[in-house]
């Protein structure tokens, strides 16, 4: 269990070290002025320490230092504080001892931000929203994210006591849940989309990835896959080696996948296509929209720039730098970046930030258009001769707006979304005949079977309840946003009581831009052809 990750530490590792920094001996001068620094650092601490007007946390105070430090040279790299780092090992192995839950601390609650499909939580009924109120007898009120964490772990195969509190329920659900090896599943829909389409979603790059894609990839050929949709849309990145491996699925052995260039040493690698790909001639549609970032873009950028796939959707973050990760002393870690990746043609991804992290990082706020200005050094071709462009992300072969589930609504629909409405609606409904625990001792507005239908009652009751929770509604944005509010109470819902994947296969029959997407097979398959 662990609270969400920070979308700048999901990160393109180029190396995890046990311990220690990079680099060699220093030369003495080198040594003089970092001792010189280091003893005005420490006195300065130590001052610090000893005459502000309150007492400071020494770690408190060191940490933060860390992190302002990074601050002065790029917007990703960071320092992680030893829970922060222990998280993020935990999200890129894929697995750890709990009963597979993320949650936040506010507001003096820890709440239930996300289950994982088959864990311990998701079968005991625990919901998204619910409020962990006490583990054991203790009360959770007041506590921390880490202390409700440490509480609920424990070996696989012991029990834990846990009190949750649900909106509309007036007394706490009671739940003992037997604890197990949560396996952080990055595969997170593969199903055929109608025959002879296959559908991959993949939501980060772990170092499970690879093999998951691998066994997703087996399962749909055994389906009758004949062509592919790979969904990369907000998938923020993660390891360069799972990279490296799923791209490889798709190209010849010791075709590049990407090229990293930096000043230390061994900074500078090119990433060949590790095996020969076993699936060459499956015509391939690659989905990317402004949430895809860093490992993403690698894929997308390598089955672009050698012809491979049709990219389609909106320009990709922009995240190109290499951030290798160093465990330093006592738990702590941090990701610093030592290069830039450069994509087969030679575009470099990276988006420029001139020093205004803040505009930098919140680019996915923005919206697009489909044609920007290219300076002529940005221009690159791919094998065939097509015209790419680097200096900021990955633009589509085919654009169309769809920052919120392929969709792209106005902005005060989007609020909605923001606010979490759509996820809190849902705990208005159970599934018919669901026996899990917490379910059967709660009462429920709607019991639903799959595929059921969003009326215009539970529209209604959407608006109202949105008010309740003090969100102004547009009535004017309500009538032009109707489909995508629709689709958003059917997937949320989806997602609680049914799964991920049910949630997506519903979704992509309304999904605009993945409607869109399909409409390229032709010209996917028309790129193998020119091939041979």
């Amino acid at each position: 269990m662990f609270k969400a990750i920070p979308a700048a530490a999901l990160i393109v590792a180029a190396s995890a070290a046990a311990g220690g920094m990079m680099g060699g001996q220093v030369p003495a001068a080198g040594r003089d002025r970092i001792n010189e620094r280091y003893r005005v650092y420490t006195a300065a601490l130590a001052d610090i320490e000893q005459q502000y007007v309150e007492p400071v946390d020494a770690a408190t105070a060191v940490y933060g230092s860390i992190d302002g430090l990074l601050r002065t040279l790029d917007p990703h790299s960071s320092f992680f504080d030893p829970n922060t780092y222990a998280q993020m090992r935990e999200r890129q192995e894929g697995k750890y001892p709990g009963i597979g839950v993320t949650i936040v601390a506010a507001n003096e609650d820890v709440t239930v931000t996300e289950l994982f499909e088959g864990s311990p939580a998701y079968k005991a009924g625990i919901r998204r929203g619910d409020v962990i109120a006490r583990v054991g007898t203790e009360s959770a009120k007041g506590w921390t994210t880490r202390q409700v964490s440490d509480k609920i772990r424990g070996p696989k195969g012991t029990t834990v006591n846990v009190s949750i509190r649900r909106p509309g329920s007036d007394t706490l659900i009671e739940l003992t849940v037997m604890r197990d090896e949560i396996n952080i599943t990055t595969v997170s829909a593969a199903f055929m989309l109608q025959p002879g389409t296959a559908y991959l979603r993949l939501r980060d790059f772990s170092e499970t990835s690879d093999g998951e894609i691998q066994a997703a990839l087996k399962k749909l050929s055994g389906q009758g896959m004949e062509r592919l949709v790979l969904d990369l849309r907000d998938n923020p990145g993660g390891l360069l080696d799972a990279a490296i491996g799923i791209a490889s699925h798709f190209l010849k052995r010791g075709q590049m996948v990407v090229y990293t260039r930096g000043r230390v040493q061994n900074s500078d690698k090119d990433y060949p296509a590790v095996v020969q790909g076993q699936y060459l001639n499956v015509p391939l549609i690659v989905m990317v929209n402004r949430g895809s970032a860093s490992a993403s873009e690698i894929v997308t950028g390598a089955m672009q720039d050698h012809d491979r796939a049709i990219i389609v959707g909106e320009q990709t973050f922009g995240k190109a730098l290499v951030q290798s990760v160093y465990r330093i002393a006592n738990g702590a870690g941090l990701a610093l970046t030592t290069g830039r990746y450069y994509t087969p043609s030679g575009r470099m991804i990276q988006r420029p930030w001139d020093g205004a992290f803040d505009d930098y990082l919140t680019y996915g706020l923005r919206d697009q258009t489909e044609h920007r200005e290219h300076p002529a050094s940005e221009l690159k071709y791919t094998d065939s001769g097509r015209k790419v462009y680097g200096g900021g992300g990955i633009e589509p072969d085919h654009f169309m707006a769809g920052p919120i589930e392929g969709f792209n609504p106005s902005y005060p629909t989007r609020q909605l979304f923001n606010r979490g409405m759509f996820v809190g609606f849902a705990e208005r409904f159970t599934a018919d005949g669901d026996t899990r625990p917490a379910n059967r001792r709660v009462s429920s507005q709607h019991k639903v079977l799959r595929g059921f239908e969003v009326t215009p009652a539970i529209l209604e009751e959407f608006k109202q309840y949105a008010i309740s929770q003090h969100v102004k509604v547009d009535e004017a944005a309500f009538a032009t946003d109707v489909a995508f509010i629709k689709a958003m109470i059917h997937f949320e819902v989806d997602v609680d009581l049914f799964g991920v994947e049910e949630a997506r296969r519903q979704l992509l029959k309304l999904d605009p831009q993945a409607r869109f997407a399909l409409g390229f097979f032709d010209e996917a398959k028309a790129l193998l052809s020119a091939k041979k």
